[in-house]
């Protein structure tokens, strides 16, 4: 376990400063292997009011965040004992926790985030990174955490959704989408047939409209290829220059 209360450049600093108090509060958990990356998301966040701990290998983390409850995962990608990809699948899938993730590391290409994504990540931050949006992403991830999920089953042509189990089906095939597509399927078979325009999908994803398209583009093509390798074909039709929508007849 890793406990620091200010790294020694900031002490100073920190004493003599009120803590910006927001809420709410979060309980986080860092799985970072950097000793310098670690101490200065640990320094801001706690100055900020949150509850924060750090751990440094990927199979303590693990074993953490299993045991422990923690309103966020800030989580490394190139970690010691257990990399970031296999520790948040195991995340998923042995604990079945669905606290979020965000990942943070130094690989920048689709491919990559297309594979953070398929892991069971909710967000992705690139290095270097600035401290107030690390924060403020997860903030995001808790208000959309927290602000409660579709009760009601639903269903649209071939296409099923299962609150109870948090299941996706087409033809009764069960389709494993991480959470951020799991979330965009709930928004399109809530209204099927109607267009989603690009700000209002960011607008549900991550409470505001974003600087670029990327974000929203890379879980758009993580949805569509998920669906083609589990169906064999991609429900989402794009209109193009205006949003998507799902058909009724999916």
């Amino acid at each position: 376990m890793f406990a620091r209360r200010g790294s020694l450049r900031q002490d100073v600093l920190l004493r003599d400063r009120q803590p910006f108090q927001r809420s709410p509060v979060l309980r986080i958990l860092i799985i970072e292997d950097s000793a310098s990356i670690a101490a200065n998301l640990y320094d801001f966040l706690e100055a900020h009011g949150h509850a924060v701990e750090v751990e440094r290998d990927g199979m303590h983390g693990l074993k953490v965040a299993k045991v422990a409850h923690f309103d966020a995962i800030l989580l490394d990608l190139g970690l010691p004992r257990l990399d970031g990809i296999t520790l948040c699948r195991r995340l998923r899938g042995e604990a079945c926790s669905d606290t979020p993730v965000l990942m943070i590391t130094a690989r920048d290409t689709l491919e990559d985030k297309l594979t953070g994504f398929e892991s069971g990540a909710d967000d992705y931050l690139v290095k270097p990174f600035a401290l107030e949006e690390v924060e403020a992403r997860l903030l995001a991830l808790h208000k959309r955490h927290t602000g409660g999920v579709t009760s009601r089953a639903l269903s649209v042509g071939k296409l099923c959704y299962d609150p109870a189990q948090s299941t996706l089906s087409y033809e009764g095939v069960t389709v494993p989408l991480p959470p951020k597509c799991h979330r965009l399927m709930e928004i399109f078979m809530g209204e099927p047939g109607r267009m989603f325009t690009r700000k209002e999908l960011e607008l549900e994803l991550w409470g505001d409209e974003q600087e670029t398209s990327d974000r929203l583009r890379t879980h758009m093509h993580l949805l569509r290829r998920t669906f083609q390798r589990a169906c064999g074909r991609d429900p989402i039709v794009t209109v193009h220059g205006r949003g998507y929508r799902l058909p009724l007849e999916s």
